[in-house]
């Protein structure tokens, strides 16, 4: 029998041509070394480490669910582990209608999270209470907790959720590790309640 082959021509892989490199912060490099800032290290490794928590009640969830699957791969950006324990996750995904009977769970779950913490409003509804603008529906998840990142749509495209979370990493990364010490910080907190 004559073995099969699907490749006519077989090229050489090189391996360096499908890997891709991670950007080295700024820093000093010298044979065997590399010396940088503290803030920056931390920023690297907390930017391609994100655990996310999704908080999905309607369509934008099912969005989601196509942005962690196999065509879109989520996980090429740090986030594989999504998590579903809110003390152990650092980034609160909050998608679809949010009613005000759920505001103060939706607190709680912000509250139980590992600081430090990120917070995303994927869709119309947890941006802004979408098309919903009745009694019983919030008008925007900003009226119970602080976010960080907005990201527009009815419901909005995978692409447009992974967008979001690269606005997040970059956000993550160029963080101080002092920053949640501030006074600054401890203001905005303390506007919605929180000490």
């Amino acid at each position: 029998m004559r073995p099969v082959r699907f490749n006519i021509t077989p090229k050489e892989a090189k391996l360096s041509d499908s890997l891709m490199q991670g950007e080295l912060p700024q820093g000093h490099i010298g044979e065997g070394f590399f010396a940088t800032k503290l803030n920056d290290v931390v920023g690297l490794a907390r930017k391609n480490s994100i655990w996310p928590l999704p908080f999905a009640t309607s369509c934008c969830g099912i969005e989601f669910m196509a942005t962690m699957g196999s065509h879109y791969d989520l996980a090429r950006f740090g986030s594989e582990r999504v998590g579903f324990s809110p003390r152990q996750c650092d980034l609160l995904m909050v998608m679809g209608t949010i009613a005000k009977k759920m505001g103060p769970v939706l607190r709680q779950v912000y509250l139980q999270m590992a600081e430090p913490r990120w917070v995303i409003a994927v869709g119309a509804c947890a941006s802004s209470g979408g098309i919903f603008d009745t009694y019983s529906v919030l008008q925007g998840i900003d009226q119970v907790i602080p976010v960080d990142v907005y990201v527009p749509g009815c419901p909005p495209r995978p692409e447009a959720i992974i967008d979001g979370v690269l606005r997040i990493q970059d956000l993550v990364q160029n963080e101080s590790l002092r920053r949640r010490g501030t006074e600054q910080y401890k203001a905005l907190l303390n506007s919605y309640g929180i000490e």
